[in-house]
Formats: structure tokens, C-alpha cells, sequence
């Protein structure tokens, strides 16, 4: 579990939510749905939300603006992470990011062995930063979506959370909190 200080502030972000799906919709998008709640919960804003089919280039299209926006600082997708054909989110993703957050796919797939065993090896969840934007991919399930935003995404989009989190990264007034110790 990570520390919080409690001399900072919590910073409310707009994140933005994606559903990577041929077949679902608004009303039986439960992965969206648990993620929406998920964000709220902790006192984030939607941004946006939407359902696309996996399809590498208008997965492109439609993160890539978001991460034009000035309103939008993260970017949550859940869904494409497989290994089927129409799995394509990371491929859609990478060429997005300026730096890739490595540990994150990593974290998750940890996480996820102690709830779903050696299957986690089939998730390709991939994060990184574009245009000081956050992405991070998620497999398209609500127990996955749980276990990504629970276990990881939380704590790193407060600015409470020492020794670092992302914050500092996405609002350019949050000071940095993970320089070098002295």
C-alpha cells in the first residue's frame, strides 16, 4: 500500500474512457461502466466516453485527440489486449506515446496472477505518456478493470501518494515529488 501526504492536495483529473469492442454497447459496456464508477468514486471527472470497434486506426483517431485536449489529462482503455486478431489496442497505442510506462504492465499482470493464475500471461496491457497525457490499457473484463484501477491507476492519479505519482506529470502546478532524495 503506498503512502499519502496529507499536506497535499487531492487534484481532481479529467480522464477520458474508451471501450475497445465490436459488440458492445452503452447499455452492456459493464467494463466501461465499473471504470466510470471507479473514477467518480475516487473524485475524478469524465471527460469523455466512448465505444469503438478494434480497429487499429480509429483506435489512433479517437486517443489521439483526446490527447489534443487541454481538458483531458488521462485516458483509461479497456478492451484489445489479447492475443486474438481483433485484439490490436497496444499496436494502436505505442506509436502514441512519448515514453512508455514500463512497470505498469508488468504491476498488473503481478496482480492479476493472484486472481485469475497463469491466464494474466495473455494480457498485453501496455501505459505511457503522450503529449503529458496518461494512457493506460486494461483487459476488457470489470474484475481486470477493478484490478487495474484498484491496485495501480488509483494511487498514481493522486497527488497524496508518495513517494511519487503521476499528477506532476499531466497538471504543470503540482510540484514535483519524485526528483532525487537527498
Amino acid at each position: 500500500m503506498g503512502h499519502a501526504k496529507k499536506d497535499v492536495r487531492f487534484q481532481p483529473l479529467n480522464i477520458a474512457l474508451l471501450t475497445v469492442s465490436d459488440t458492445r454497447t452503452f447499455e452492456t459496456d459493464s467494463s466501461g461502466d465499473t471504470l466510470q464508477q471507479c473514477l467518480q468514486d475516487s473524485g475524478h471527472r469524465l471527460a469523455d466516453r466512448q465505444i469503438r470497434p478494434d480497429d487499429i486506426y480509429e483506435l489512433r483517431a479517437v486517443v489521439s485527440d483526446w490527447i489534443t485536449r487541454e481538458n483531458v489529462q488521462v485516458v483509461l482503455v479497456t478492451g484489445g489486449t489479447g492475443f486474438t486478431a481483433r485484439d490490436t489496442t497496444p499496436e494502436a497505442l505505442r506509436p502514441l506515446f512519448d515514453k512508455v510506462i514500463e512497470g505498469y504492465g508488468e504491476l498488473f499482470r503481478q496482480l492479476s496472477f493472484a486472481e485469475i493464475g497463469t491466464s494474466t500471461i495473455q494480457s498485453r496491457t501496455v501505459a505511457g505518456i503522450a503529449n503529458r497525457t496518461l494512457i493506460f490499457t486494461m483487459p476488457g473484463s470489470p474484475g481486470a478493470c477493478r484490478t487495474a484501477w484498484e491496485k495501480v491507476i488509483c494511487e498514481q492519479l493522486d497527488a497524496r501518494h508518495r513517494p511519487c505519482n503521476f499528477v506532476e506529470m499531466v497538471l504543470p502546478d503540482v510540484s514535483s515529488s519524485c526528483g532525487p532524495r537527498s
